[in-house]
């Protein structure tokens, strides 16, 4: 039975294991995309979104924690002072893999793991959404008026 046995150990041993996702998450911080296996992208997604949640406020607790698991000085110090920045107002989804096929020489299925906020083709279509839950709702009529009321007084300066 495999009872609480949920994370990938990618066949490697604790240490080598840690060492190459922290090499890994530091990379893909300082390169904002990187190709690697599929099982390895799904296991660096695990390690480092939620470093990037505890970016997201800058104390000196954070930065300990932080710098436990990463082990590189000025990678948590960009992590802190250009990516976090950016991605402040997301709520969690750091990360974004996209499958690339297979390698050639093992035919091991590859991936790009990149941070969302840094790719300039999937962002430059998309106008930022400004929908909140009173106007999917349809809104209350006293926040409706103003706006009706606004359009009325516009036209009657046209005429």
């Amino acid at each position: 039975m495999r009872h609480g046995k949920k994370f990938n150990h990618l066949g490697r041993q604790t240490a080598h294991r840690k060492s190459m996702l922290a090499n890994m998450a530091c990379s893909l911080i300082e390169h904002k995309r990187i190709n690697t296996t599929v099982a390895k992208a799904k296991a660096l997604k695990q390690f480092v979104e939620p470093m990037i949640t505890k970016s997201k406020t800058d104390t000196t607790h954070n930065r300990r924690i932080v710098m436990a698991k990463l082990r590189q000085t000025e990678v948590v110090a960009e992590l802190f002072r250009d990516v976090a920045p950016k991605i402040g107002d997301r709520p969690g989804g750091y990360t974004r893999i996209i499958k690339l096929g297979n390698r050639l020489g093992d035919n091991a299925d590859m991936a790009m793991i990149e941070l969302v906020d840094y790719n300039e083709i999937y962002n430059a279509d998309k106008a930022p959404k400004k929908t909140t839950r009173r106007s999917r709702r349809g809104g209350s009529k006293a926040a409706a008026a103003p706006a009706t009321e606004s359009k009325a007084s516009n036209e009657e300066e046209e005429e």
